[in-house]
């Protein structure tokens, strides 16, 4: 086998297959997009005097499959002009096609027999060294292609994608029994390197791992309502954060996924498993049918177990009583243990506070989190090698912050058997193995040390990581902070670089970290080969501290916001013109501060999903951190020196992205919109990302890195300004705008068209810097202004006044 991958075929252009396609197609590789010759015409195409021979038909199910893609929210593509990497075609006209692909990916319906079909006439095209496999979400691997040759089955596996492959961590990988280990090793390294997945291996068992767990949780959830009497809304605010799940809970997470698609899952594994209390516990209620029947299947259909209806110009979410199969207003839940769980720091002692709570709501919790326990460790052996695969497959796939096996460490293995004994439970023979050798954890965990996992043999054994993954948190257990203070610190990341990691809340931006900057500017270049700008919270950087702002503002201290300010933009400075390189690593948010806390690296290593912006506007100021010159300097560069052109429709650019708060919907977004630069490196796993920002800061130094020198910036001055004010003008004209946007937007045109100064005047950044500061303290004045920030700062969402 080549071991390369570039050119792909999905076989199968409905919901799942349209998006894996349209990831392979973010990724970088080449995608056939194949489905079935439609049997008849519709009446539009009819009507159009096509025939059922005209392509444009019969590769309709193939172009719908893009066409959805395309349109779906959350978006399937990093950006538009991804789609073009995806070349349509169907079985009958271009199944010989997949001759060229290194990898061909079966996502046709959930049939055996039509699986069965379509892998005897993939057989006769693939490719000697191509790689084949099978998207199911439960099928059998053995099964499918158990009359294909024995070259053809040392070839092939389950590739099993979360919906919406996009966002959701998790690649099954299901090797058959012939399947040739080589071609899992190599799989899992693509799906982790180049797809950017957490790949886990499953055992070729009934909906293999998340799936036959997670659905078996859904179910005694189901069954634990009934005995708790609760409601929907009521269940879903036990089974949220609360329990270490996602916002959506239960009942919103199967409107979400959809119904059918549920009791479809739930059927196969009822279906295949061979014991008779577990084909008992994967029967579904009768008022789910009901739920089918009336095609209340959820969000695709606009109602399931909540509806959202409008009334007097407002929106309100209904809940669906089971009992009157009607909809009523939802209800809070009041309950001791979940506020206990609230206001508890950490996953493990939210849980612990819920699940050992006395009211219904901990008893319930304690229920559903008994069942699933005590079924995960029943059937370990049968779906998965070891405790954390099982565990990375629920937090990867049902967003779990702990996994089951996790979950119990939390809890206290030997309290909550010992409980569940009491209560006549039967414990599971390698939870009993577990306490009979003399270890309390399934995980053992020493400082620094890379985590041990629980084996069946009675032994520890060390989880095995990515050589790339990089741990701050152990990094600094091992004493490789090298400075540090409330806001931020300097992590030693080996290799002669230098992390500068955020921990402020949220990771805002204030006076500590702005501090941080001066002393790594220092620290780097006198003793260290790079820096990297990166951290491992939930989002890069919010941007900055808007409460401190806003109350410096009412107390109007305006010398402490000009200082705080100033040293902020000189911070950045600095940090553009140090002696040595430096690479921001930016993921999820990276918004006003945090953008600003990229612009001035050497190299920016994105996160794919990162959603960057200068979104200051949206709080009635603009951005204050050297933001908007940065946007000029982006926005201008790509124009050839010596050539007489107006750069007004550059800075029009720049303008728009800062005075519309355009924010990325992805790394590769954002290098179109500007806020990155088509040299700037994207990584797609984010257990990756600095690993590749170390690498790439690195690679700067060890090539001979030559700091950057300033150099003046062309503006358009008054006139181009002119030209900016006509057209906010029409906007304030068709009422788009406020007043105080059009101040806002004045401000902000005067900054990046240099003020009172003649077209092509050319100013240094210190200039713009300044003319920045003054229309930042200019609008954290304003009255308007303050109201934004009370009002973001209140309610997180922005006001128009």
């Amino acid at each position: 086998m080549a071991h390369q991958i570039h050119k792909v075929a999905v076989l199968g252009a409905g919901v799942m297959g349209a998006a894996i396609a349209a990831h392979l197609a973010n990724v970088g590789l080449s995608v056939r997009l194949l489905d079935i010759v439609p049997p008849e015409l519709t009446k539009e195409e009819a009507a159009k005097g096509l025939t059922l021979e005209s392509p444009v038909v019969r590769n309709r199910f193939a172009s719908n499959g893009l066409s959805a893609a395309r349109k779906a929210k959350p978006a399937s593509f990093y950006r538009a002009a991804d789609a073009n990497r995806i070349e349509l075609g169907n079985f009958e006209d271009d199944l010989a096609k997949i001759g060229d692909c290194d990898w061909v990916i079966e996502a046709v319906v959930e049939n055996l027999a039509i699986k069965q079909s379509l892998f005897e006439r993939v057989e006769k095209y693939l490719s000697k060294d191509a790689v084949v496999s099978s998207n199911t979400s439960g099928i059998s691997i053995q099964d499918m292609v158990k009359d294909r040759s024995p070259e053809f089955r040392r070839r092939f596996l389950g590739t099993h994608f979360f919906n919406p492959p996009r966002y959701m961590q998790l690649l099954e990988l299901i090797p058959g029994p012939d399947t040739d280990p080589t071609i899992v090793t190599v799989m899992k390294a693509f799906g982790e390197r180049v797809l950017g997945k957490g790949v886990v291996l499953a055992k070729d068992t009934p909906n293999f791992i998340a799936n036959r767990i997670g659905t078996y949780g859904l179910l005694v959830t189901l069954d634990a309502m009934k005995k708790y009497e609760l409601g929907v809304d009521e269940v879903d605010a036990v089974t949220g954060p609360a329990m270490g799940r996602p916002k959506s809970a239960t009942f919103r997470t199967l409107d979400l996924v959809g119904l059918d698609t549920f009791f479809h899952v739930a059927k196969n594994v009822g279906q295949n498993v061979t014991e008779e209390w577990e084909k008992q516990a994967f029967i579904v209620p009768e008022y789910i049918e009901k739920m089918l029947e009336n095609r209340w299947l959820g969000e695709k259909t606009g109602q399931g177990f909540f509806k959202r209806v409008k009334s007097g110009g407002s929106s309100e979410i209904l809940a669906l009583n089971l009992d009157t199969f009607e909809y009523r207003p939802r209800k809070k839940l009041k309950s001791a243990s979940l506020d206990a769980a609230k206001a508890a720091k950490g996953s493990a002692a939210k849980m612990q506070a819920l699940v050992y709570g006395k009211d219904s709501a901990g008893l319930f919790a304690w229920e559903v989190l008994k069942k699933v326990l005590l079924y995960t460790a029943n059937k370990q052996a049968e779906i998965a090698d070891d405790i954390v695969a099982v565990d990375n497959a629920m937090k990867w796939g049902f967003n779990w912050e702990l996994g089951p096996y996790e979950t119990w460490d939390a809890i206290g293995v030997e309290k909550s058997v010992l409980r569940m004994r009491a209560e006549g439970e039967t414990i599971p023979e390698f939870v009993e193995a577990l306490l009979a050798s003399g270890k309390t954890s399934f995980y053992h965990r020493q400082p620094g040390e890379v985590p041990q996992f629980y084996v069946s043999s009675g032994a520890y054994r060390a989880v095995e990581e990515p050589k790339e993954a990089i741990s701050l948190a152990r990094l600094k257990e091992q004493g490789k902070v090298v400075k540090k203070n409330s806001g931020a610190s300097l992590v030693d990341l080996g290799d002669g670089a230098l992390c500068l990691e955020f921990h402020s809340p949220k990771q805002a931006i204030g006076a500590d970290i702005i501090q941080m900057v001066d002393v790594a500017v220092k620290e780097v270049s006198a003793n260290w080969e790079a820096l990297v700008i990166g951290n491992q919270a939930p989002n890069f950087c919010v941007g900055a501290n808007l409460m401190m702002m806003l109350m410096e503002a009412q107390d109007e201290n305006w010398d402490e916001l000009n200082m705080i300010v100033h040293q902020f933009q000189q911070a950045a400075m600095k940090l553009k013109y140090m002696d040595k390189p430096v690479v921001s690593a930016p993921f999820a948010m990276a918004l006003g501060g945090g953008a600003e806390m990229c612009f001035p690296a050497d190299r920016v290593q994105a996160s794919a999903e990162s959603y960057i912006g200068l979104v200051e506007v949206g709080v009635g100021l603009i951005p204050g951190g050297g933001g908007n010159k940065e946007m000029l300097i982006r926005a201008i560069e790509g124009v050839p020196e010596g050539v007489n052109t107006r750069l007004d429709p550059f800075v029009q650019k720049a303008f728009e992205n800062i005075a519309l708060a355009k924010v990325s919907t992805s790394a590769r977004d954002a290098q179109d919109l500007g806020y990155l630069r088509s040299t700037d490196g994207v990584t797609v796993n984010r257990d990756f990302l600095l690993y590749d920002a170390k690498q790439a800061a690195l690679s700067l130094a060890k090539a001979g890195y030559t700091p950057r020198q300033q150099k003046p910036i062309p503006v358009v001055g008054e006139s181009g300004a002119a030209v900016l004010k006509i057209g906010v003008f029409g906007m304030k004209t068709a009422g788009y705008v406020s007043d105080h946007d059009v101040k806002i937007a004045h401000h902000l045109i005067r900054v990046l068209t240099g003020g009172s100064v003649p077209r092509g005047t050319l100013v240094p950044e210190q200039y713009l810097l300044d003319l920045e500061r003054e229309a930042f303290l200019s609008l954290v004045g304003e009255p308007k202004t303050q109201q934004r920030m009370q009002h973001m700062l209140t309610t997180g969402k922005p006001l128009r006044n």
